[in-house]
């Protein structure tokens, strides 16, 4: 039953009985001409506008939610709402007079969208760009048809009401888009964002279409509209106690879940103290090694003195050793060669006490890093397996340094073994020298004998070898003089093998210095395998609070999502999001807008094709990936 209608002019109205609609969908009655000409006809256009668009988006709603799917260019209510808008647009249009014709349209209007709200710019370079419209109302179709999809049809016909000014160009001042009604049409305009329409618009011949108002759809019988009343009510009362048992089963999951935090917060607290013990035990290890880098440094200072010491040693035992004998210049070179290799040995553990001193560096670097690594673990455990898979490494790097080490301290006892023969060969090298000075001075007293014999035969023989004395007095001197230089050698000598004695006792204090440094590393070595266990240890205490941690987490999510379906979702507007939350991809004609009905989030279509019943609605409605996985873990944990 179709009916063409709001197409009288004002000087008509006196002829025309109109059909005024209810909301609720009947029959007020028939206005008389009487009360046609006691109330102004506009006045009742636009009431009767206003019924038919409250009547049009109501009736679409209600279908398209019962029908649960997105929306067809051929749904019946869809095509009934574009007609009634259209109406409500033209209502009030005036005239615009060209060299041709009369023009009226509601294209212009619409255009003026572009200006005032800079979004809408998009939707009209694509209705311009469509190649099948041909005239200013077939524009303005596919306009409302594009802005329906987009969901933004309220916010552009708002725009245009806020601006009366503009307005009045195109409409009369008593038109629907300049009264009041016109605001109640725009608020109503809201409630289809709920609707998810996919309209073709290429495809449709919309310069052709005729406007008609199907009101078959709208009249009902009082029977049907009883029952249907009925049916809701019930349909609600069952919803409600739904939706009431599982906030009743929520909320003893939550009071659960809030004990097993607590719990979790003191273990938290455990965990902190303990790591606070052992970043003492760190602190403490930290100033042990700085004691030991002082004691190294001391010892280093003392060989390069000893060294420098030995060189002027060696420089004046070269001068000494030139000018005595050839057996003396092979015992000098012989200790010559015996320092060499000394000064090489001793190059060679000052090259392995810079190694130390290298390890030690990078043992203190490895403490750092894992002070580091417990910080970070503290702050982010959710990457807690990557952290400890690097210090194990930093551990297998540093067993490896201490088997290092091992060897250096074998190479330093085998070093130490060749310094104790060399010193028995240096001893017994002076034993030798003492027979020789033993040699020496038996040769001294034996000619001091000589010369006392000789002396005596001189004195008996004065007489006869006068002549001989000048000659044996010039021998004397030489003698003499032979004598001191034998005497000085012998101080020298003597000098020499005191100062070697020294050496030799200062080597034997520095092999023990070494001994006592062995011990302090095998101390050391021992502390670090204590400190290795409490490191395991630690570990796999972080392991287990990470566990328990992603195992907290998890159920405060849980908690949270309750927490959100207590306190009620809200609904994000569709200015708000310009991308998919899940993929980030751009809205666009193509790509369009879809509410979740569990988290009010907007996704795309393929983000969101889920239907599941929620405590709203026992009906499946639209639901994300992400809360339609949560919906069914849920649902899984719950079952027995």
């Amino acid at each position: 039953m179709t009916f063409q209608v709001w197409g009288w002019r004002r000087e008509d109205a006196s002829q025309v009985l109109a059909w005024v609609p209810d909301a609720e969908g009947g029959r007020r009655g028939m206005l008389t001409r009487r009360s046609l000409a006691t109330k102004d006809p506009t006045a009742v256009e636009r009431a009767n506008l206003l019924n038919m668009a409250k009547l049009s988006i109501k009736g679409l709603i209600e279908s398209a939610l019962s029908f649960g799917r997105t929306l067809d260019s051929d749904y019946p209510p869809l095509q009934q709402f574009f007609v009634v808008m259209e109406h409500c647009l033209k209502h009030g249009l005036k005239v615009r007079k060209s060299f041709l014709s009369y023009n009226k349209t509601i294209w212009g209007p619409l255009e003026l969208v572009e200006k005032l709200y800079p979004e809408a710019e998009e939707i009209g370079a694509s209705v311009r760009d469509l190649p099948g419209l041909k005239t200013p109302l077939g524009r303005a179709r596919a306009w409302l048809r594009l802005a329906l999809m987009q969901k933004k049809m309220a916010d552009y016909l708002r725009c245009l009401i806020i601006q009366r000014d503009l307005l009045s160009e195109f409409y009369e001042y008593h038109a629907l888009m300049m009264e009041e009604e016109g605001a109640v049409i725009v608020g109503l305009l809201v409630g289809l964002n709920v609707i998810d329409a996919n309209l073709c618009v290429k495809g449709e011949d919309l310069d052709s279409q005729v406007g008609v108002i199907d009101f078959s759809m709208y009249l009902k019988n009082e029977e049907d509209i009883g029952n249907k009343e009925r049916n809701v009510q019930i349909a609600a009362i069952l919803d409600q106690k739904n939706y009431v048992e599982e906030l009743n089963r929520q909320l003893n999951t939550v009071s659960s879940l809030h004990s097993r935090v607590d719990s979790l917060e003191k273990s938290n607290t455990k965990l902190i103290e303990e790591l606070a013990i052992a970043k003492n035990n760190i602190i403490k290890l930290q100033e042990e090694n700085h004691q030991l880098r002082n004691e190294n440094k001391l010892i280093l200072m003392k060989t390069q003195q000893h060294i420098e010491v030995t060189k002027v040693d060696v420089e004046t035992e070269l001068q000494t050793y030139k000018h005595s004998r050839q057996g003396l210049d092979e015992m000098y070179n012989e200790a010559r060669r015996q320092l060499r290799d000394e000064s090489q040995l001793r190059q060679d553990v000052e090259n392995e006490l810079a190694v130390q001193v290298s390890m030690k560096h990078e043992i203190e670097l490895a403490m750092k890093l894992l002070e580091k690594d417990i910080h970070e673990k503290q702050d982010t455990l959710i990457g807690l397996r990557q952290q400890l898979e690097e210090v194990k490494a930093i551990n297998i790097e540093m067993y490896q340094k201490l088997q290092g080490s091992e060897d250096g301290l074998k190479e330093k006892n085998e070093i130490i073994a060749r310094l104790e023969e060399k010193t028995n060969k240096i001893t017994a090298a002076m034993r030798q020298l003492e027979q020789r000075l033993q040699q020496a001075e038996k040769a001294q007293m034996e000619a001091e004998d000589e010369d006392e014999k000789y002396l005596q035969e001189c004195l008996s023989k004065s007489d006869s070898l006068q002549k001989q004395i000048s000659q044996k007095e010039k021998q004397l001197v030489q003698l003499e003089t032979d004598l001191k230089i034998e005497k000085e050698w012998r101080q020298t000598l003597q000098e020499d093998l005191q100062k070697e004695k020294d050496a030799l006792s200062h080597l034997r204090n520095e092999t023990q210095q070494i001994i006592s440094l062995k011990k302090e590393f095998l101390n050391l070595q021992d502390e670090n395998q204590q400190l290795k266990k409490i490191y395991h240890e630690q570990e796999q205490a972080l392991q287990e609070l990470g566990n328990k941690l992603s195992e907290s987490k998890l159920k405060i999510e849980d908690i949270k999502e309750a927490n959100k379906a207590l306190q009620g979702l809200v609904w994000l507007k569709d200015k708000e999001a310009t991308h998919c939350k899940l993929c980030e991809k751009e809205f666009s004609l193509s790509k369009r807008k879809h509410h979740c009905r569990n988290c009010g989030e907007i996704f795309c279509n393929a983000c969101s094709d889920n239907e599941l019943p929620l405590p709203s609605s026992p009906k499946p409605v639209r639901v994300c990936d992400s809360c339609h996985a949560l919906l069914i873990q849920r649902c899984s944990s719950n079952l027995p």
